[in-house]
């Protein structure tokens, strides 16, 4: 087993220089017309103004489709951004067995601290603290010992993270999305390419106990013929944008100055493009977006937030709730919703239907033939035994936030590391699952049209491959 650092050399020989890949991607990116500048309030400045932007440009390099990591017995982990999200996380990137925090960065000084203060106590040796300004990352990923980069900071900086440590030989895994603009994932997929680097969104719902059940009893046949499914980020997060201590700052909120479309379509996007082996036997090719009124977060600040407050300079444009229409290459059709501005339950949706029948979750029901006849839903828990995940069999209560899910997905995605394996999802996926943001914006804007979505894979979805739903190690 090989602890080396994994910037030197892969299957695919020598990695380039950092300076090569710098000057050959900005080159191919102009090329291919994708300089497209500051991310602007029109489809044009999104990357979306016409067919010929979402082209695929000629590939970088040799695919990462199917690419095993270097085999190790050590998964070495630097953690960047350490507000909720980040400092949720490191608990399961300390209770898998084999896996290291070596470094921990954030602007935020007191974050590192007990970032390492945690680190401590879970009996590991006191990391490194990269806390100097909000460019000391780079720093991190120039690091020799480490292996993975986890990047968990505001949208914002996603991109620019996930390649930087590309570039300084890093796998990288990000939190959603992994980038907000076309030209954007497009060299996130290039560099991957070139760099041989993994570049994953990570995607925890794709690890929920339902979604895996779905996934594998859709892969089983139980559903038939794959006709339709939905996703969704419904949440109300109007307390929290509006929190003067949640967030490191009003970055969050922001947002919904800037874009119209589909901010956070990943937790519902990910798991419909696994049930549909979208990449794997489908693709994604179009979206047309509607969206209603930016009304929500206003009337929120009217009616909680004390005049004078900066947020009061603010003009909200995202749409209080977003549905999309995603069109498959296979004719299935995926609705996207996403509404955080206005009061709502939880809920992600998570459904798909078939020839054979159909699943809906929030709360999770069932109703397929032959094994329901009376029009009347079943209960889904009877699926467990025969159609649990073997992560999940495994790990029937395991640690953590969000059920489970956080830990279930850590675990597997440094197993893969550890064994040598292909990751369950690729860079090929983190780009489609986030085309949605800008794509979605540009639709809301052109009132629906349909706004074409890249193929990312540059042909390669038409190659069944696995994912999720993974055979168990032997």
């Amino acid at each position: 087993m090989n602890d080396a650092a994994p910037g030197n050399q892969d299957r695919a020989g020598d990695s380039p220089s950092r300076r090569s890949v710098l000057r050959t991607t900005a080159g191919a990116a102009g090329a291919a017309g994708l300089g497209l500048g500051a991310l602007g309030g029109t489809a044009a400045a999104a990357g979306t103004e016409g067919p010929e932007t979402t082209a695929a440009p000629p590939r970088q390099g040799p695919t990462m489709a199917g690419v095993p990591f270097e085999r190790r017995s050590t998964v070495r982990v630097g953690i960047v951004g350490l507000g909720n999200r980040g400092d949720s996380m490191l608990d399961p990137f300390l209770a898998v067995p084999g896996v290291r925090v070596v470094a921990v960065c954030d602007p935020v000084k007191a974050k590192t601290e007990r970032a390492a203060a945690k680190v401590v106590a879970a009996g590991r040796p006191s990391p490194a603290v990269y806390a100097n300004g909000e460019n000391d990352y780079e720093h991190l990923c120039e690091r020799g010992d480490v292996d993975l980069v986890y990047v968990a900071t505001p949208w914002d900086v996603h991109f620019a993270m996930a390649r930087t440590a590309m570039l300084n030989g890093k796998h990288v895994g990000v939190e959603c999305p992994v980038a907000m603009r076309l030209d954007e994932l497009w060299e996130l997929v290039d560099l991957s390419e070139r760099t041989r680097r993994h570049c994953m969104q990570l995607e925890n719902c794709c690890y929920g106990r339902n979604e895996m059940r779905v996934l594998r009893m859709a892969h089983a046949g139980k559903f038939g013929e794959l006709l339709h499914g939905a996703g969704a980020y419904n949440h109300d997060l109007r307390g929290l944008m509006f929190s003067p201590t949640y967030y490191e700052g009003p970055w969050r909120r922001l947002w919904h100055t800037r874009l119209r479309g589909d901010l956070y379509p990943n937790h519902g996007f990910g798991p419909v493009a696994n049930y549909m082996d979208v990449n794997r036997g489908d693709r994604a090719v179009s979206i047309s977006s509607f969206g209603t009124p930016a009304l929500g977060l206003a009337e929120y600040r009217a009616a909680n937030v004390p005049p004078g407050d900066p947020s009061w300079k603010e003009t909200y444009v995202a749409s209080d709730r977003t549905i999309s229409m995603v069109q498959t290459a296979r004719g299935r059709v995926i609705r996207l919703e996403h509404d955080v501005s206005t009061p709502h339950p939880y809920s992600r949706i998570n459904s798909l239907g078939g020839t054979k029948g159909v699943f809906e979750d929030y709360p999770a029901r069932i109703y397929v033939e032959p094994d329901h006849t009376d029009d009347r839903w079943a209960d889904f828990s009877s699926y467990a035994g025969e159609f649990d995940h073997w992560l999940w069999k495994e790990h029937a209560d395991p640690p953590g936030g969000h059920g489970g899910m956080d830990y279930i997905m850590v675990y597997r995605l440094t197993q893969c590391m550890r064994l040598g394996l292909v990751p369950d999802f690729d860079v090929y996926d983190a780009a489609t699952w986030t085309a949605p943001v800008p794509l979605s914006h540009a639709s809301v804007k052109a009132k629906g049209a349909p706004q074409r979505i890249p193929d990312f894979t540059r042909g390669e979805w038409r190659r069944a491959r696995s994912g999720v739903d993974s055979v168990k190690p032997g």
